[in-house]
């Protein structure tokens, strides 16, 4: 593995992980500061015990998710320094505001786990709240500094210089909001769905079942405004990627010619070196109105590209392909299960829809991995689009591939540590958070 593979590697692997730690943050609290608000309004103490259980799980992963963004800081500088050296002063303004939210929302957190009973009872909710609100804060800063690499702005480039720079012209450069958006509607999406089928699970096993169905339908809900909201903010994603980065967009769909009225491909097997695509089902003249709102709209192929610009074209169509699989299938059960809701109550006891939702506990997080590679892979060979080639801002210092070796160490082992604690915690719900269980102590409540 030599340097520069290593370099990006181990930045794949880290953003991979991290970013699932990022979701949990910008939507487990409102799930939290949800079923509070349920406790509060009602007085049912089990809500009380789901709120405990998911503020637990919530500590568990912001820990996380401290350590991971604070090596991936660490990796900016150390992989690509010459990336860092120009573009630092250009978008380092949501790192130190993503920084500022990252301290509110440990500060909140502080105050909610310690603050039952001391706080009045509507200012320790919000303190829950506000720690949902600087999460998705935090997330939203980041995107918009990744926005920044596809979309660069807040500068003029002459001459190899960064001059006039522009932290806010930066920061809201024309890709942060479409990005943002996407990817926090993808963010509920993926953890509604997670949460809803650990409970689908622990329902199906028959114990503390008023508790889980409670938590349950509370996450389902959640996971429901993001799969229909996920299409309208993708909508919004793809114009955009279209007018900035046409040329990402024809290697999501492997889209080799241009023309007027172009088909959108579903599946097929890219062939670079024929400049073809095999083996696709082709809709004609979709594409051409996703991308313009005109049927006979032109849509630019690879070929109008110069060669050593396209990015990995089967890596991004793949990846493309994948993400909208599992968009439609948690749109499908998301229907059915709205269905039951309103027309066919027996059915949310019935295990098939119970199973439906455990099968479906990883897809969310599956289709936000793909989506992140269609971003990161599809900007490829530049890490400032139209500026600076990825390759020119890797760092000189040998022996990447070590590093990359060891930050994975860390990865996995934080991974273990994680399935373990929140194991743990699943197992002394009948103990420590459902009241309706024999086995609850009421000595415990104030933990």
């Amino acid at each position: 593995m030599d340097d520069f593979l290593a370099a990006r590697s181990q930045m794949a692997m880290s953003l991979g992980f991290h970013i699932i730690f990022s979701c949990v943050g910008m939507v487990m609290p409102f799930l939290m500061a949800f079923a509070h608000w349920k406790y509060l309004k009602t007085n049912n103490e089990v809500y009380k015990g789901l709120t405990k259980a998911w503020s637990k799980g919530v500590a568990i992963l912001f820990a996380t998710g401290a350590v991971s963004g604070t090596m991936l800081s660490f990796e900016l500088g150390l992989l690509w320094p010459q990336f860092m050296k120009h573009a630092g002063p250009i978008f380092g303004m949501p790192f130190s505001l993503e920084g500022t939210a990252f301290f509110i929302e440990a500060i909140a957190i502080g105050f909610f786990l310690y603050g039952w009973d001391r706080f009045n009872k509507w200012f320790h909710w919000f303190c829950g709240f506000l720690v949902g609100l600087s999460g998705l804060a935090s997330g939203i800063l980041v995107v918009a500094a990744n926005a920044w690499m596809n979309s660069p702005a807040g500068f003029d480039y002459v001459d190899g210089q960064y001059l006039n720079i522009d932290p806010i012209k930066a920061m809201f450069n024309e890709a942060w909001f479409p990005q943002a958006l996407h990817m926090t509607v993808a963010a509920f999406c993926a953890t509604g769905f997670a949460v809803a089928g650990v409970h689908a699970y622990l329902i199906m096993r028959k114990k503390n079942v008023e508790f889980h169905t409670k938590a349950f339908r509370i996450a389902a809900g959640f996971a429901l405004i993001g799969a229909f909201g996920a299409p309208l903010s993708g909508d919004v994603a793809a114009k955009s990627v279209a007018e900035r980065q046409p040329i990402k967009l024809a290697a999501m769909e492997a889209h080799f010619e241009t023309e007027k009225g172009a088909s959108f491909v579903i599946g097929g097997i890219p062939d670079e070196k024929k400049e073809e695509i095999k083996y696709a089902v082709k809709i004609p003249k979709v594409l051409s109105f996703l991308v313009a709102n005109d049927f006979n709209a032109e849509v630019k192929g690879l070929k109008d590209f110069p060669k050593d610009e396209w990015p990995p074209i089967a890596v991004v169509h793949y990846a493309f392909q994948i993400m909208i699989f599992f968009g439609v299938v948690m749109i499908i059960i998301g229907t059915v299960y709205l269905y039951a809701v309103f027309f066919k109550k027996e059915w949310l006891t019935k295990n098939w829809l119970l199973k439906t939702f455990l099968f479906a506990t990883p897809f969310g997080y599956i289709a936000l991995e793909a989506g992140w590679t269609v971003t990161e892979v599809g900007r490829q060979p530049w890490i400032i689009y139209g500026i600076m080639r990825t390759v020119d801002a890797v760092t000189p210092m040998p022996g990447i591939q070590y590093s990359f070796y060891f930050f994975t160490a860390i990865f996995v082992s934080l991974s273990l540590i994680i399935v373990f604690l929140l194991r743990r915690q699943i197992q002394m719900v009948p103990k420590l958070y459902d009241p309706t269980d024999a086995q609850f102590n009421p000595k415990n409540k104030k933990l």
